[in-house]
This record gives structure tokens, sequence and C-alpha cells, in this order.
């Protein structure tokens, strides 16, 4: 006679009850915080590498400019302006931006930035002439994006 008994133990099954509730709470997480691009990038741009950064706080009412030569263009071709889905001249800069600006709220309107993001080789007189539009327009905050760089 043994002193022990052998008994078989089964595992129980696992509840998988609450697994929908899980995945849909995953895909709800990623569904806010993911941000969508609002624009199809139509030009070439490689953004020059900074020090001193800071990120934008409101993006809801940042506006992006990019600024560089056109996708399908060659090397002495100039450079092309995109804002949202569409190249424009700095005068179509102008009247784009002065609607984009009376189409805010009234809130957002204190709180409305630009961010250029512009082709490290661009020549200075473009940038000048969208900040001068953007003046005229009455869009006076304006930020530069770049890239991080460590200090030496």
């Amino acid at each position: 006679m043994s002193m022990f008994r052998h008994r078989s133990h089964k595992v129980p099954g696992l509840n998988t009850s609450s697994l929908p509730d899980l995945i849909f709470s995953v895909l709800f997480f990623f569904m806010i915080v993911t941000h969508m691009r609002k624009a199809n990038v139509m030009v070439k741009y490689q953004v020059p590498a900074g020090t001193e950064l800071t990120r934008l706080t409101k993006r809801s009412a940042t506006n992006y400019i990019y600024v560089g030569k056109p996708e399908n263009a060659t090397d002495d071709s100039p450079s092309a302006i995109q804002v949202n889905d569409k190249l424009v001249s700095v005068p179509e800069l102008k009247s784009l931006m002065t609607r984009e600006y009376k189409s805010m709220d009234e809130a957002d309107r204190n709180n409305m930035e630009v961010s250029i993001k512009a082709d490290r080789n661009t020549k200075m007189g473009v940038i000048t002439d969208i900040k001068q539009a953007l003046r005229e327009a009455n869009v006076l905050k304006i930020h530069y994006s770049a890239t991080s760089q460590k200090r030496n």
C-alpha cells in the first residue's frame, strides 16, 4: 500500500471573458494618442540641426509651412512653399493665412502659430519673404523646426 495517492490535477481553463474589453481599451488608447498627418509633403526638405530646442505646446492652433525643392525638381530649381496640400507663392501665402486666421475661434486666434519646416539649403531671402507675408497676415508667432544636435 502506498502512502501517497497520486491525484490527477487539472488546470482550470483561462477565463477570456474580459479579453474583448482589454483589446478595445488598447485600441481606444492608440486612437487617442496617434497624431495623423494632415498634409502630404510635396517638397524635399532636410531641417537643420540645433541645440536650444523646445517642443510646440498647442498643436491644434499650429499651421505648418514646408519650404524646399519640389519633389520632381532639379538641383537648380527655386524653392517651393507648401501649405496644407498645395504649393503656393508668397502673395498667395498672405491671403491663405489671412483666411485661416479669420476662420479660427477667437480663443485660437490668440494662440495661432506657424511652424516653418525649411530645407537647410533654402536661401534666407525666401524665409524673409515668408516672414513678411505672415506679418502682413497678422500671424506673429513663428517657429522654426530643427532636429536635435548634441552639444560639444
